[in-house]
């Protein structure tokens, strides 16, 4: 499978970028999965459903399944951040393509999404594991860069780079986990 992430601050079009590469990926006939960093508390159960009663008694793991989908949900007893890789060793191993929104601080191979509006420090400067910039005014960068600096309103480009470089993102999680 093969790995890329999007690191940038909140609002600068991180979710909206990869809600619009996954189609640009799958009309090329590739299977793509998500992995997405939480700052707070979330919860995708609702109460008075089984599954939120379930894990209320107590229950370490829920999983729900139908004959469209599958839902994990795992309580830590203690308080931790999995790292991004243990999450990635989670997947189904059948998936092409794995876009990771968030997780900033991660080893993983990163395009910075940055926005000018947004009053927002670039990163790329500062971490190695930036390798391309998604930005709508690449003319106001505030450092020069000989990044590739993508197109952030054109996710079919994007897209297209990222397939033109692929070997570069082919992850292997015995490296990491």
């Amino acid at each position: 499978m093969k790995v890329v992430g999007f690191a940038g601050f909140s609002g600068s079009g991180k979710t909206t970028l990869v809600e619009k590469l996954i189609p640009a990926l799958k009309c090329k006939g590739l299977r793509v999965s998500v992995v997405k960093h939480a700052h707070h508390r979330f919860d995708i159960d609702h109460e008075g459903k089984d599954t939120y009663r379930h894990r209320e008694a107590g229950a370490f793991e829920v999983i729900v399944a139908s004959n469209t989908r599958l839902a994990l949900m795992r309580e830590f007893e203690v308080p931790h951040r999995p790292s991004v890789h243990h999450l990635l060793a989670e997947l189904y191993e059948g998936v092409d393509w794995v876009l990771v929104e968030g997780f900033k601080d991660s080893d993983l191979q990163k395009i910075e999404v940055w926005r000018a509006e947004s009053g927002k420090p670039a990163r790329y400067a500062d971490d190695d594991f930036i390798i391309a910039v998604a930005t709508d005014s690449p003319d106001q960068l505030p450092e020069a860069t000989g990044l590739p600096v993508l197109d952030l309103n054109d996710p079919v480009a994007v897209a297209d780079w990222l397939l033109a470089q692929g070997e570069r993102f082919d992850y292997r999680c015995e490296n990491y986990v």
